[in-house]
């Protein structure tokens, strides 16, 4: 069986550590995040050199860890056909993908076996970052190309500028003055740190990718990036605007999605109720008094 229900939500069977649900919902929430990722890239799914290094060969490999609903699996085959795809996730959503848990002492490739690797928004399913990084680089290819994205776990407030626009005035600031600012919403990404923390994930993970990559010794050519992505509906250019909409979507599926976690790790439900309700109101009714944000990490390295 490789589903359970937990506190009315379905959850995968085989990673005990990535605690968000495997439901109709959860693939809503992916398939948003996926056309976020999209929009940011110019329409690619992809960043960094690699139709370079498919480009030789009568056919090549890659791999898509964390495949949820297929949607970039699927989008690679029908752009590059001669470019075989394997998914991979720890549940079936997709029957035609494999399943196994990315925690795995080993996975199950031999050496230099994939062209390309991509992996997006798992390191919160992943124990051990640096021995995942060892397998990738064990089974990719030498010259062969590594693509990881990570949401980041910290979000960033600010108060609106007189002209409320992002793009226009910079970082937003982590943080407002003690007692101030949206204290539900903060307080809610830091139950949900330090829940991952309680199961073993190293909440860091996504501001140190190249720096976890460069650790590793295997990797070149390592380019990363950090993307601002407004949350809500305030920005006034198109572009950040439509980042806003997707990103504030998304968030609307997580908040409720994270009851289960918070619940199977020993809080009380009137606290968890609360938290998540006093989170969702500053999610859409608090952006006339503070702009939400988050940062995206990219980075992609070529295998030495």
């Amino acid at each position: 069986e490789f589903f359970r229900e937990i506190h009315g939500r379905r959850f995968n069977t085989l990673n005990p550590t990535y605690f968000l649900p495997a439901d109709d919902e959860e693939i809503k929430r992916s398939s948003l995040l996926h056309r976020l990722i999209k929009f940011i890239f110019g329409g690619r799914i992809y960043t960094g050199p690699l139709r370079e290094v498919v480009q030789f060969g009568p056919y090549r490999k890659a791999l898509d860890l964390g495949t949820g609903s297929g949607e970039w699996a699927v989008e690679l085959s029908d752009e590059i056909s001669y470019v075989f795809v394997t998914g991979v996730d720890s549940a079936p959503i997709q029957f035609q993908f494999e399943i196994w848990d990315a925690n795995v002492p080993e996975m199950p490739y031999e050496d230099a076996y994939f062209d390309l690797i991509h992996a997006r928004a798992i390191h919160t399913g992943i124990r051990d970052y640096p021995h995942f990084l060892a397998e990738v680089a064990r089974i990719l290819r030498p010259g062969g190309l590594i693509i990881l994205i990570e949401p980041d776990l910290t979000q960033y407030v600010r108060r609106p500028p007189p002209a409320s626009n992002l793009e226009a005035h910079g970082r937003p600031e982590p943080e407002f003055p003690p007692g101030t600012g949206p204290c539900g919403w903060f307080t809610l990404w830091e139950t949900y740190r330090r829940c991952l923390s309680l199961l073993g994930v190293d909440v860091t993970v996504p501001g140190r990718l190249r720096q976890l990559l460069e650790a590793t010794g295997l990797f070149e050519s390592i380019e990363d990036l950090e993307v601002v992505v407004p949350v809500g509906f305030y920005p006034q250019g198109r572009r950040a605007l439509t980042m806003g909409e997707l990103q504030w979507m998304a968030y609307d599926l997580l908040l409720p999605a994270l009851k289960p976690m918070f619940l199977s790790l020993g809080m009380l439900e009137s606290t968890v109720d609360r938290i998540i309700k006093d989170a969702t109101a500053e999610l859409y009714y608090g952006n006339s008094d503070f702009e939400l944000s988050s940062h995206l990490h990219v980075v992609n390295a070529k295998r030495k």
